[in-house]
């Protein structure tokens, strides 16, 4: 099993990496179609600005897009990653994958933003992201927009931070969560390997 981690110049590559290998996974870091299409499931990493994301990940669009919808390939987007499952950011210029209809929003001014540290989860539906995952298990936080998906039937966690935010959204073959699980300990490290275990299906 090879995970590609998709590199368009976000600063935790190298943790994401170093995670799924200890939990017994290969993954490289790749922004190239033809590794893509060797690889087994694909990660959408997360620290970093939309517009700079987006013009990365456009190189390989396309390959990316055939592999996620025509050939049901897992995808599990963190943090900017997740973001970049839709088609537009408030935070500035680009265009995303469009996988999902909404948009990507700034949290409220009535809260310090960004929005870092630790936070829990109130699950909306179980998913197989989210197994063994309960609200009393907390996860950690570093961004400043979410995601405000058109469809709210693809969340399945929210978190509250000033409003009410999806933090975890799940549809077939196409996972995201807002937090990090790199960086989230025993919680973030059983969403890795839920997401390994979903891989091997």
């Amino acid at each position: 099993m090879i995970i590609a981690i998709i590199n368009y110049g976000v600063g935790n590559l190298f943790s994401i990496k170093r995670s799924f290998e200890r939990i017994g996974c290969r993954a490289k870091i790749c922004l190239d179609a033809e590794d893509l299409k060797k690889s087994d499931a694909i990660v959408l990493p997360g620290v970093g600005n939309f517009m700079a994301g987006s013009e990365k990940i456009g190189r390989i669009k396309d390959a990316l897009l055939s592999l996620i919808i025509d050939e049901g390939l897992p995808v599990l987007g963190i943090c900017l990653g997740m973001h970049l499952l839709f088609p537009k950011s408030d935070e500035g210029y680009g265009s995303g994958l469009n996988i999902f209809s909404g948009r990507v929003v700034k949290l409220p001014r009535s809260v310090k933003v960004p929005h870092m540290g630790w936070n829990n989860l109130k699950i909306i539906r179980q998913t197989a992201i989210l197994d063994g995952i309960c609200e009393k298990s907390y996860f950690y936080f570093a961004h400043s927009y979410h995601v405000s998906p058109e469809d709210r039937n693809i969340i399945a966690a929210e978190t509250m931070y000033g409003v009410s935010f999806p933090s975890v959204i799940s549809s077939g073959n196409i996972f995201g969560v807002q937090f990090h699980p790199e960086k989230s300990e025993k919680p973030g490290e059983q969403i890795m390997r839920n997401f390994v275990k979903i891989i091997s299906r």
